[in-house]
């Protein structure tokens, strides 16, 4: 949601897209369903995740979506630049003010994710997925660590639970350490950038990331890679960043709205099916091009810009939908930034019960679904709303 941000500020003014928030609250609800269906594979030694299968492709809408949202927001406001006419307020932001407003939007929940994964590991008994007992000590370290977006080496002993991920706390803090990435190469060097180059630039990206996918040089049958610190990780989470956020900042300079009725609606079924497509297993062209990666690649190429594009387009019309999409764009970001630690809780008691299908947890599974979606709205209300109003007003003029 990406990340997953959204484009309020504390001086713009110019209006935000209600649809595209709303779709990224779609789209973090369907990352908490794939990451329960992940559980059922991971506490049953399978290889394949079944039921929301390609959950995982949210983390590439939500980079679109924050290139998209970035661009638009920003792109007419830096000192200097010559305004034109679509500039809200041009020539008021610098790097600073930049770099503080992205650290005052997306810190707070970092931290908030980071001290809630040490304390579900503690209730979990600060053991490791083989056993192993980790000392307080570590669990501190690895805390300090994630609440300043500093990645774990897999086998260090502050990456406590043994599974190699950059921050062991909180899995999906890793796409936050990219959209970090991201957003320091746009205030260095995209947005400098002329609509040509940005173009050249997003389609050699692009064949970075489809040759990364269709020649599965992961290794895993997916582009689901970014989230430990080896070097294929760190080289496909980087092309997951940089090919759909520059992809997003084009779109942004880009596109011109048609009149799309139903938007919402229409972009949020086709996210769901597209999630909803089980792994497509197989390789064609003398068995070195993965029919999934053909999958995962139109996606992020074709369709994800598309959706991205209808929902910039569509107006809503009605209450109800108007307030679907404010509660969604609400607790999108604190729902992905707050929901994997409670995970890491129900994967520990699904191995110790043995239990580990959807007939078997449904109660537990639906508990936990409604906890993650009330205790992101109460961390967003009363947490991070007042700290990014405080911090707001103390330091962004």
């Amino acid at each position: 949601m990406g990340t997953i941000t959204q484009n309020a500020s504390f001086a713009d003014t110019r209006p935000h897209y209600e649809i595209l928030d709303g779709l990224r609250g779609v789209a973090a609800l369907a990352v908490v369903w794939y990451h329960v269906f992940e559980g059922f594979a991971f506490a049953g030694g399978e290889a394949i995740i079944k039921g929301i299968n390609h959950g995982y492709l949210a983390v590439d809408f939500f980079f679109i979506l924050s290139g998209f949202v970035i661009s638009y927001a920003y792109d007419g406001r830096w000192a200097g630049r010559k305004p034109k006419d679509n500039d809200a307020v041009p020539g008021k932001l610098t790097l600073k003010s930049f770099f503080l407003r992205r650290i005052i939007r997306l810190h707070p929940m970092v931290i908030i994710g980071a001290v809630t994964g040490a304390v579900t590991f503690l209730l979990q008994g600060s053991e490791q997925w083989d056993g192993t007992h980790t000392s307080t000590s570590m669990v501190m370290l690895a805390l300090l660590a994630a609440m300043f977006m500093i990645p774990a080496v897999p086998g260090a002993p502050r990456e406590v639970r043994g599974n190699g991920e950059m921050f062991p706390l909180n899995g999906p803090a890793w796409s936050l350490f990219f959209e970090y990435i991201g957003n320091i190469l746009y205030a260095f060097i995209i947005r400098r950038l002329p609509t040509k180059a940005l173009a050249v630039v997003t389609a050699a990206l692009g064949i970075g990331l489809g040759a990364f996918a269709v020649l599965d040089v992961s290794g895993y049958g997916s582009i689901g890679v970014g989230w430990t610190l080896d070097c294929v990780n760190f080289t496909g989470g980087l092309l997951r960043m940089l090919f759909p956020f520059s992809m997003g900042m084009l779109l942004a300079r880009t596109f011109r709205p048609r009149k799309i009725r139903g938007a919402f609606w229409l972009c949020s079924a086709a996210l769901l099916v597209l999630f909803l497509v089980p792994f497509i297993g197989g390789k064609c062209c003398t068995g070195t091009v993965s029919l999934n990666g053909i999958f995962e690649i139109a996606c992020i190429t074709l369709v994800f810009p598309a959706i991205v594009m209808a929902g910039a387009s569509g107006s809503l019309t009605d209450t109800f939908s108007s307030k679907a999409c404010r509660f969604l764009g609400d607790i999108s970001y604190p729902l992905y930034m707050i929901h994997y630690p409670f995970m890491y809780l129900f994967y520990s008691w699904m191995i110790k019960t043995g239990v580990h299908t959807f007939a078997g947890t449904w109660p537990v599974v639906l508990c936990l679904f409604a906890w993650v979606v009330l205790f992101a709205w109460l961390c967003m209300k009363f947490i991070e709303i007042p700290v990014r109003k405080r911090l707001g007003k103390m330091l962004v003029k």
